[in-house]
Order: C-alpha cells, then structure tokens, then sequence
C-alpha cells in the first residue's frame, strides 16, 4: 500500500484538507472522505459527466482526476452551487423546466452549464448543446435540459455566475 498524502485544496469556498493515497480519485475522495455525495458516479471512465466538478472554474470529470492532483486548487462540487436554502438560477430552472428525473445526470449538468453560463451568460442553443456534450443523460432528453439553461441565462444572466 502507498503512503497517504495530506492534500490542501479548498471545497466550496472552504479550506479543506484530507488524506488519500496516490491511486484514489478525487470523486472517491469527495464521496467517501469528505461525504459529499451530491458529486454522482456513473460510469467511472469519463465519459458520462455525472462526476463534473469544477477546479479553477473549469468542468472537469472527478472520476479522471487524482485526488493528490487538487493540492492547492479551488474546487467546486454540487454542494456550492446553493446558497444556504436558497436555489442557484440553473437549480431553479431545471427544477421548473423538468430537466431532471433519476438525478444521477443533474448534478454533473448544472456544473458544465454553470461553467459555461460564467464565461458566456447568453449562450446559443449550439453552444449549449457543446458545452453538455460531455453529460449524458438516459432520463429526461436534452431538450428540456437545454431549455433549462436558456431560462437560466435569459432570466438571471447577472447571478448565474455567483
């Protein structure tokens, strides 16, 4: 077995630290160590972005990156999205948009379109469409996740990047 290592990274706007061994995801590590459970394992590969996180802003699936990679970095999962009670604009649109069903996609979702909504508050259906290209979803459709993100960015362009 490999010696664990200290990581310091700051969650949420948090400073965290935690212990890991070299070989362990960062979605093992939110999930398992730090019981942030709202980050989503689907297919741990890559290729369904129900694990996105941001780090430094940028979507990124946890089940590809170390957990020993995030020393220093600034992450963002699910859980930072709200503010206390209250919904982030994408929650909130996808909730009255009825993009969501199974929840396993929603998390990873709102994460890619939050990234994108912060670089480009009035995206068009084709960038949408890009920027989630990286999510699957099996539930709902993508049309109503798309029109999601559109009700978000029309609605509250100005808070959608808090």
């Amino acid at each position: 077995m490999a010696k664990k290592r200290v990581v310091s990274t700051k969650i949420n706007g948090r400073p965290v630290e935690f212990l890991c061994e070299p070989r362990q995801t960062l979605l093992e590590v939110l999930r398992e160590s730090l019981d942030l459970i709202g980050t989503k394992e689907g297919c741990s590969n890559g290729n369904c972005g129900a694990c996105t996180v941001l780090i430094e802003g940028q979507p990124v699936d946890s089940c590809l990156v170390l957990a020993v990679e995030a020393e220093g970095a600034s992450i963002e999962t699910i859980e930072g999205v709200a503010k206390g009670s209250e919904l982030h604009p994408l929650q909130k649109a996808f909730l009255e948009e009825a993009a969501l069903q199974c929840g396993i996609c929603t998390p990873g979702l709102i994460m890619s379109a939050k990234a994108l909504l912060a670089k480009n508050p009035d995206p068009t259906e084709e960038e949408i469409r890009f920027a989630l290209a990286g999510n699957l979803c099996r539930c709902t459709g993508y049309d109503k996740i798309v029109r999601a993100v559109q009700s978000a960015a029309k609605c509250c362009a100005d808070t959608t990047a808090n």
